[in-house]
């Protein structure tokens, strides 16, 4: 992966030093600043094997604004941080060079069944810039590698993946975007045509979970667990508030927290 990840502007510099920020200490969990908890080791990082291109990944401060936003809207929805994300689409003749990033834990969530998934969602800071490259639709993703285990298909592996409907509000922070009750999901390569959850026809948190359920075989079950952007339009943002059932991850500047779920 390009050094771009860490430095790729100057600008970036103070933004992108966290990156991929890992937590070495051994130990009972340290309380954050606001009550949040950093794990005595953070398996969070950029996935390498899923990232197209040089994009960026980082953890940061802020963003606070945009200029003129007062209130909670103008403040990541926990602690100080956020994790930012850049992706962009090179104008490569013939073809545009399209970046991907996945920001994700491949040991933490390894296992899980997929039926076991009950609350998913997070916050996003969303630009109209944003919109202007890839409409209000040209959001981030929660995408989850799986390994479906149905009978129809022989393939081991399939992604997750959550395409979320606009967001409510532009240049300042979201509120909570419920990805069990908005947007649509749909399942990548056998998976999806198999249960016709697919990119063409993406399904509702529900039905995609019973079209999984459905063979009455072995549960589908979860390899890794990410957040990310790509590939389709660029977008330049930041997501907080990461909710995976009972808990919420808060990326901060110094590494991935988590909070317990209200």
């Amino acid at each position: 992966m390009k050094s771009r990840i860490r430095w790729r502007r100057p600008v970036l510099a103070l933004l992108a030093a966290p990156l991929l920020a890992t937590v070495a200490v051994a130990g009972p969990a340290a309380a954050g600043p606001d009550g949040g908890h950093q794990d005595g080791r953070d398996h969070w990082g950029v996935i390498t094997r899923n990232t197209i291109g040089s994009p960026v990944a980082a953890l940061r401060n802020g963003p606070f604004g945009s200029f003129g936003v007062v209130g909670p809207a103008a403040h990541p929805p926990y602690g100080d941080g956020s994790l930012g994300i850049e992706v962009s689409a090179v104008p490569v003749t013939p073809t545009p060079f399209l970046e991907k990033v996945d920001f994700g834990n491949e040991v933490d969530f390894f296992g899980r069944t997929v039926s076991s998934l009950a609350q998913v969602g997070f916050h996003v800071f969303q630009t109209g810039e944003n919109i202007g490259y890839g409409g209000p639709a040209n959001m981030p993703n929660i995408r989850f590698e799986i390994d479906p285990n149905l009978t129809a298909s022989t393939s081991s592996y399939s992604t997750l993946v959550w395409l979320p409907a606009a967001s409510p509000v532009t240049n300042q922070w979201s509120p909570y975007l419920d990805a069990t009750l908005t947007g649509t999901w749909f399942l990548t390569g056998a998976a999806g045509t198999a249960t016709g959850c697919n990119l063409t026809t993406p399904c509702t948190f529900a039905a995609v979970k019973a079209a999984l359920d459905a063979d009455g075989g072995e549960p589908a079950t979860v390899y890794t667990a990410a957040v990310g952007k790509g590939r389709d339009f660029m977008w330049i943002g930041a997501i907080d508030g990461l909710r995976i059932n009972d808990v919420i991850y808060d990326f901060e500047a110094d590494g991935v927290r988590t909070r317990h779920a209200p």
